[in-house]
């Protein structure tokens, strides 16, 4: 598992989310944390939004994006726990035409390693939608770094081996 610096970083077109009730761009470090990062390894910021904990706006936003040519990936934060107003995750599966399970997964083994089984908590997802693909992040800063680091930021390097997201985003269509 490395890069293959012999290969042509492609950068990637990322739109990210930040769902709660209570934050704007003035206050909002999970969202400003996933900016940086996606800069930072060279990729673009699609576009930025915030929307309240509510299953219809989240899906309208996400909807929006999904058929924008311009956006190749959509990272939200927030919203993935388990209160009533959690609804993330929810939305995100009403968009999905297929769930991609092993990123919950991963990011929940490696979540542990930071806070134990706290990471219970969190529904954590992604997939893809109309060759789009959405990752649903818990809202802390912590969370957001670990799903970055231990995740995204190989899987959206297009020379990242064995695989990576990038190398499969031409056939995301496919019938």
């Amino acid at each position: 598992m490395a890069i293959d610096e012999s290969r042509t970083f492609l950068p990637v077109r990322i739109a990210v989310l930040t769902v709660s009730d209570s934050r704007t761009l003035d206050d909002d470090r999970s969202g400003d944390t996933l900016v940086q990062r996606l800069t930072d390894a060279g990729h673009v910021l699609a576009a930025r939004a915030i929307v309240a904990d509510n299953v219809s706006l989240i899906e309208g936003q996400l909807r929006q994006w999904i058929d924008d040519q311009t956006v190749d990936v959509v990272l939200s934060t927030g919203g993935t726990g388990v209160t009533g107003r959690d609804t993330t995750p929810e939305a995100f599966h009403a968009v999905y035409d297929k769930e991609i399970p092993g990123f919950g997964e991963l990011f929940r083994w490696l979540s542990y390693a930071h806070i134990g089984t706290s990471t219970i908590q969190s529904r954590a997802t992604a997939g893809v939608a109309n060759g789009t693909y959405l990752f649903a992040l818990p809202g802390s800063t912590g969370a957001c770094k670990d799903a970055w680091d231990g995740i995204l930021v190989s899987q959206l390097d297009s020379r990242f081996r064995p695989c990576n997201f990038v190398e499969l985003m031409p056939r995301l269509k496919e019938s």
